[in-house]
Formats: C-alpha cells, structure tokens, sequence
C-alpha cells in the first residue's frame, strides 16, 4: 500500500522538482527532511552536525480510521491515501510559534507571513529548495521592534510571540516533557494563546491529532470536499460531535483527522481556501 506525506506545517518547501523539504531543529542540530516521492521515503540528513538522534517521523496506518456507515463517503477516499507519514516537529518553540502564526488570518496568508518572518529573523541554511529558516529564536523574538514585527505582516503577532517566548525561556523544559492535555493546560495559561492555538501546538509537537481542534475550518472544509455527497454541519459544536462520535476512540480520532488533513495538504491550491483561526 502507498504511503502519503502531511504537509500541512507551512515550513514545507518544494525542490525545483516539486519534492517536499523543511528543516527542523532537533536536539539542537539542524536537520533537512526531504520526501523522494518516486520511494515514498523520509530522508532526513543533519545539516550542522555527524552525529546525534534523527527527528522523529510518524506513520499512521488507514487500519486506524474509525469504521462508521455514516462517514462511508469519506473514511473510502482517505483510505485511499494508504499510510500516512508525518515528521512530528522537534521543537516545542517552532510548533508554538507556527500557530501563534496561524492566528485570525487564512491558511494561504499564515503560510505568507510564517515564509516572511522566519526568513527575516531565523537562521538560514542552503537546501535543494533554496534557502530555508528555522524558527526565530525566543531571544530573537524579544529583541524585534513593532516595527520589525510589522516589516513582515506580523505586527498583530507581536504581542503574542513575546509573551510565548518570556514564558518559553521560563517554562519550556518542562514543557516538553508534558502529555498533549497537560502540554495544553500548561499553554492557555500564557497571554495570547487560546484554545485552538494550545491544541495546534500541542497535536503540531507530539503527532497526537487526537487533541488537535477537530471542529477547526480546516478539517470541516477538507473532509466536506473529500466527500462532496456527504451532509455535514456547519457549525463547529455539531461538527466536534459529529467527528467525535464517528471515532470514539483515541486512535480512531487521532487517524480520521490526520487523515483528513493529509488530503487536504495535497488538495490545497495555492493562494486559495483556507480559514482564520482564533486564539
């Protein structure tokens, strides 16, 4: 069966050949992940360093897709995806950042300011897909200006990054050693980040979409255009209900989501779609 890569984290970039590469940060090392579609494999290469662990990369099987009549029309086009192969983000910092991001605006404007604001403040390394940024540093971010947040359409962020960031520098040791409901509690604690940006992060850097916020737009839209014959609500609290009630158990869940973005990663036209997301 075929495997499918989730590109959904806008630090994807494509190779001149259209293959997907990011560089993450990892145990301190930096490390380029490039997807060779013709093997269907993760090849993942340091970049600053010889030694140390790989990031680590997740693969959900569809066996994990819940078994529902009600969603036929949809779990039958995202078994077609086969497994799914994800690179859960190493770093705590990135995932935060990346919803902190994602916030208010569309899908296709959070990958525009994400692309400006790393490339103006994060380290850069050379890859097959031109130069690509890691995450600004917390240190970085509480040294920028308003306007140096503004030069790269993020000045609505501002506020919020370096409250993230105070509270990273402080707290972020520990953070990382939490399971995605602690991790979760421990973020809506911090200024500026609501529900939907804690839940984000937290399924972002522990590969559990189990607790991602499942009656997000992204996941409504998605899965009503994977299976345009099926009814769906519209509002977020019957849709959670819904999706919750189709896959009762955590795995099942934590698969009919990833799923569902995965087809969305690769249905996605640029520039278009897409849906502001809330604090």
């Amino acid at each position: 069966m075929s495997t499918t890569i989730i590109t959904e984290h806008p630090g994807w970039h494509e190779t001149p050949t259209g293959e997907p590469v990011r560089i993450v940060e990892h145990q301190g090392a930096a490390w380029l992940a490039h997807w060779e579609t013709e093997r269907e494999h993760l090849l993942l290469r340091a970049l600053d360093r010889t030694e140390g662990e790989q990031p680590p990369v997740a693969y959900t099987s569809a066996v994990d897709l819940p078994t529902t009549d009600e969603g036929v029309l949809l779990l039958d086009e995202l078994v077609s995806l086969g497994t799914v192969a994800r690179l859960t983000n190493p770093s705590l910092w990135d995932a935060i950042t990346t919803a902190l991001l994602r916030q208010v605006v569309t899908a296709a404007q959070a990958r525009k300011r994400h692309r400006a604001y790393y490339s103006a403040y994060g380290y850069t390394f050379d890859t097959p897909a031109g130069p690509l940024p890691l995450v600004p540093a917390p240190e970085i971010v509480l040294e920028l200006t308003d306007d140096e947040f503004a030069r790269v359409g993020a000045r609505f962020n501002a506020k919020g990054l370096r409250a993230a960031a105070t509270a990273y520098l402080d707290h972020g040791a520990h953070w990382t050693t939490l399971d995605p409901e602690s991790l979760i509690k421990e973020l809506v604690q911090v200024p500026f980040i609501g529900p939907w940006t804690a839940a984000a992060a937290a399924a972002d850097f522990t590969g559990d979409h189990s607790v991602y916020p499942h009656a997000d737009l992204a996941v409504r839209t998605w899965a009503g255009r994977a299976a345009p014959g099926l009814t769906l609500p519209s509002a977020e609290r019957e849709f959670e209900a819904l999706w919750r009630r189709w896959a009762p158990a955590r795995t099942n869940l934590h698969a009919l989501t990833l799923f569902t973005l995965t087809w969305g990663s690769h249905a996605r036209i640029t520039g278009t779609g897409g849906t502001p997301h809330h604090p």
